[in-house]
């Protein structure tokens, strides 16, 4: 295999590890009620979809929003912490 095969399976096997986190956390979220396992999920099925874009912009244009899709994910993730321990202190 050359590199570029590598580098898309490679890709391939991120974005399925991914969607398989993104459901355990929304399954903990259906049993639990609670809004940072749900932050979580819809954080890493944006990782998915990032990892996705990746595979159909060309590498030749800029990857703008492909880095925008992967920050969204990371403030989300940051939102989910901040949130869940803002109703920490709260209770």
């Amino acid at each position: 295999m050359n590199i570029i095969t590598w580098k898309h399976f490679l890709s391939g096997a991120v974005m399925i590890a991914s969607l398989v986190v993104a459901m355990f956390f929304w399954r903990f979220r259906s049993q639990t009620r609670d809004r940072f396992f749900g932050f979580f999920a819809v954080a890493f099925l944006l990782m998915a979809v990032e990892r996705i874009a990746i595979e159909f912009v060309p590498e030749e244009n800029p990857q703008s929003l492909v880095y925008v899709i992967r920050l969204a994910a990371f403030l989300l993730i940051v939102y989910a912490i901040l949130d869940k321990n803002r109703h920490e202190r709260k209770s």
